[in-house]
């Protein structure tokens, strides 16, 4: 209550929600947005803290600069938020966090990013699909297939690539550090590795590679499966772009920490490398929605989001309120769930 009382309009809003019937004396020192959203009803006064309504949601209102930019920071710098795009990004914000402005000040944030900015760049693969593929029913049952290649050696193993797989049905990724000189064998022993126990054995994997590699990899695949029964593959010369697309989005996330370098120090002043980079990468993407389903890739493929660290903030609020300890632990429903309209 005494980090708002401190801040003028949360001072008269605070006074404002306590009040049974209101005061236009009061509603008089209200600024703009703070008076129209007053009079909308969108505040909401639950143990000591303020929350913004819209529509079905509740967002945590934050006023002081520090815990501004924290959520700046925290929702769009952080590895495991991706550097995503804007319209991402504030959709990640607004079930967490209101502020004036906030959609602005955010857009002017990521718009003056410098690594960021740098990162964008145009590209120039053209694709359009030259033969028809059957959208698959559920996850993993078709699959795209590609390779970004030309990578700094890193990791112990000196990965200078990494295998890229899509799954078409949830837009889900998986991200595999291999290396540009492997071969169909050595392919199939990374898929085997990493993607047979998590997800299944796909019906369909399409690739612009050599067509004779594909099959002879689905051959290991299916040798070291024990079983005879037929496999397909699909090699597009010139792909729908699914895995492009996807190709793209990875070199501009990992270009954006690693600022060229492909290093990237967080703010501990810790090292990652691109290899190092790769899982919460993944984590990022899966969990942001996709412009194809409206959803997340980990909710259309496994029905639920991994939580992340600023998910718990739903949970716990004390790294932007500390002193609401007491009114959090006394408060009941506050700490297992948001207030909602």
């Amino acid at each position: 209550m005494k980090t708002y009382s401190k801040h003028k309009q949360c001072g008269i809003l605070l006074q404002l929600l306590q009040q049974k019937y209101g005061s236009p004396e009061l509603e008089s020192q209200l600024e703009e947005p703070w008076l129209r959203y007053y009079k909308d009803n969108q505040f909401l006064l639950i143990d000591g803290l303020l929350y913004h309504r819209k529509n079905y949601t509740s967002a945590l209102t934050v006023v002081y600069r520090d815990h501004i930019s924290l959520i700046l920071q925290e929702f769009h710098d952080c590895p495991y938020m991706g550097h995503m795009s804007e319209d991402r990004t504030k959709e990640r914000v607004a079930s967490i966090a209101w502020f004036p402005k906030w959609e602005q000040e955010l857009s002017e944030y990521i718009s003056t990013f410098e690594i960021f900015q740098n990162a964008n760049r145009k590209h120039g693969k053209k694709y359009g699909l030259l033969q028809h593929i059957e959208e698959p029913n559920s996850p993993w049952e078709t699959i795209n297939m590609d390779w970004v290649t030309g990578l700094v050696p890193q990791g112990r193993k000196n990965f200078n690539s990494f295998l890229i797989l899509v799954d078409r049905f949830s837009k889900s990724v998986r991200f595999l550090p291999c290396h540009k000189e492997n071969r169909e064998m050595d392919t199939s022993l990374v898929f085997w590795n990493n993607i047979i126990s998590t997800c299944e054995v796909p019906r369909i994997i399409i690739s612009d590679r050599d067509p004779k590699f594909t099959s002879q990899f689905c051959t290991n695949l299916y040798d070291m499966l024990g079983t005879k029964l037929p496999f397909s593959t699909a090699y597009h010369p010139q792909t729908d772009g699914l895995a492009e697309r996807m190709i793209q989005t990875m070199e501009d996330i990992l270009r954006r920490f690693c600022a060229y370098g492909m290093e990237y120090k967080d703010h501990e002043g810790y090292t990652h490398y691109w290899v190092t980079l790769l899982p919460v990468v993944q984590l990022a993407y899966d969990t942001s929605q996709h412009s194809t389903t409206g959803k997340s890739p980990s909710l259309v493929e496994k029905r639920w989001n991994p939580l992340l660290p600023v998910d718990h903030l739903k949970k716990n609020l004390l790294a932007i309120h500390p002193q609401t300890r007491t009114s959090m632990i006394c408060g009941g429903g506050l700490v297992t769930q948001l207030p909602n309209a």
